[in-house]
């Protein structure tokens, strides 16, 4: 399983981390992103990431800006980043991420998951896009009838990544709020669930965070 090692995320306000100083706090991943991204003079260009940390990434880009530029970019599954070029690569760039603590730690969450979706394969991803949801802590019922407060890393209609230190065994069944749900697998900071039946997308995550 892929996980980030993150050495402080105590600082609040939001920075932005001299590329080496970025490269030693976080771990790149590979990622196969699509997104938008806008250059000072207000251009937008399509691109594709390459490889991502919760401090930077590198993307392939038509348009290509200077170093020192700042950049506002919009990509799948991970929304809204702004930063700073730090160098010109071959079709592309890369750029530091400048977010608070809050935000890094969602984007290592988020991260997790992709790099480990693409290691596995999971069939539940081929199926459906998975979102973050604006509230993430929700209430597991095990098949014992012991509750504990989780939180959503991602969910889509067919299932969700689940963050807790405690783990149900695998195949058993629980509730997420009022979703009935299978454990399949195990990741580096929680476990994965796969709904019983698929959800419907206006109801998902009231459904989900339901206490």
């Amino acid at each position: 399983m892929v996980g980030f090692v993150v050495m402080s995320f105590a600082q609040k306000k939001t920075t932005v981390v001299p590329v080496a100083e970025e490269r030693r706090r976080f771990q790149r991943v590979k990622v196969h992103l699509l997104g938008r991204y806008m250059l000072p003079d207000r251009r937008e260009f399509p691109c594709q990431i390459i490889n991502m940390s919760p401090g930077g990434l590198a993307l392939l880009a038509p348009g290509i800006g200077n170093v020192g530029d700042r950049v506002i970019a919009y990509l799948d599954h991970i929304g809204r980043v702004e930063g700073r070029i730090t160098r010109i690569i071959d079709n592309g760039f890369a750029m530091t991420i400048g977010a608070t603590a809050r935000k890094r730690d969602k984007l290592a969450a988020q991260l997790t998951w992709l790099a480990n979706r693409d290691i596995l394969n999971l069939p539940e991803d081929r199926r459906h896009d998975r979102i973050v949801p604006r509230n993430p802590i929700a209430l597991l019922t095990q098949e014992d009838g012991t509750r504990m407060t989780c939180r959503i890393i991602d969910l889509s209609l067919s299932g969700a990544a689940i963050a807790a230190e405690n783990r149900p065994p695998l195949k058993s069944l629980v509730m997420l709020g009022k979703v009935q749900a299978r454990v399949v697998r195990n990741l580096e900071e929680g476990f994965a669930l796969e709904f019983v039946h698929e959800q419907a997308a206006e109801t998902l995550e009231e459904s989900v965070t339901a206490r």
